[in-house]
């Protein structure tokens, strides 16, 4: 065989092996994603720049108390309060202050029904103490002349005497469809609390799953998730809204002589009711954000 010949054979041979190369390197976005800047991200915690940022297509009420005590989409302001003020040092801005208080909107917010909210995500951050005698009720989603509502985000606060900061049990509740009630209890993990520490706490629920999550300061705290699997939760209609309280502490609306409940004393802001379960991360994130103030 002719040099000529084995050289073409030879650039024949090192042409495909560079074709094989080629066609063999790796894509390094084989879904065609699109580029992102490490500059859009400065500044942000866990991604986002502020609370306002954590799925706002599904939010559906929310109180910043910085300049009033209505809720802001649908702008509903309480019908009665008592002793409710605002005040500065919040988580962002002002803060709602409760010295045995509370708000009472008698009226149905716009998206608190059976078709709107079948999932939940509810928000609060409280400086709250034990008290060793009475029950504090956070926010309560409340059934017109019933002692339980739709949601009744619970504070066990009667569990402690208030020099216990350490331990702090809540064990909100959801209604089914059939007028009965689920909760959760955090019986082990428990956050710190005191009357001059923002404690963060939030309820999910998915009504795919039935799973009911209680979160404390970012942990996932509660010890009975699944108690909802098999009964889940309805939004019956009418309903109101209750902050601090139930109707039995409200002048003129007790429904039954429980005096399980006290009125709220301490601090409550940023509450937030998404009409969806937030996942962990986003729970933590919500968390990191209002610790920043964001």
């Amino acid at each position: 065989m002719s040099t000529s010949i084995v050289k073409k054979w030879q650039l024949l041979a090192f042409g495909s092996l560079a074709l094989g190369l080629a066609a063999c390197k790796k894509d390094g976005n084989p879904n065609r994603l699109p580029s992102v800047s490490p500059d859009a991200y400065v500044g942000t915690i866990d991604g986002y720049r502020s609370s306002d940022d954590v799925f706002p297509q599904h939010l559906i009420a929310y109180w910043g108390f910085d300049n009033n005590t209505n809720e802001q989409f649908s702008n509903a302001a309480p019908t009665t309060s008592l002793n409710a003020s605002l005040a500065d040092g919040g988580v962002r801005g002002k803060s709602l202050r409760l010295d045995s208080g509370f708000l009472y909107y008698a009226t149905q917010l716009p998206k608190f029904n059976s078709d709107s909210l079948r999932s939940f995500t509810i928000s609060a951050w409280v400086k709250i103490a034990n008290n060793g005698s009475r029950r504090t009720m956070l926010m309560q989603v409340a059934r017109p002349n019933m002692f339980w509502g739709n949601i009744n985000f619970n504070l066990n606060t009667n569990s402690n005497p208030p020099s216990v900061t350490n331990i702090f049990r809540f064990q909100p509740t959801f209604m089914t469809q059939s007028g009965g009630l689920q909760d959760n209890l955090n019986t082990v993990l428990s956050p710190t609390i005191g009357r001059d520490k923002w404690t963060h706490l939030v309820l999910t629920y998915d009504i795919s799953t039935g799973v009911f999550q209680n979160y404390a300061d970012g942990v996932r705290v509660g010890n009975f998730p699944n108690r909802g699997t098999t009964n889940t939760f309805f939004c019956h209609v009418p309903n109101e809204l209750i902050i601090g309280a139930n109707y039995n502490v409200i002048p003129g609306r007790a429904v039954n002589t429980d005096a399980t409940f006290g009125r709220m004393n301490g601090e409550v802001d940023e509450i937030r009711v998404w009409n969806r379960p937030l996942g962990e991360a986003f729970v933590r994130a919500l968390f990191n954000l209002g610790r920043a103030n964001k």
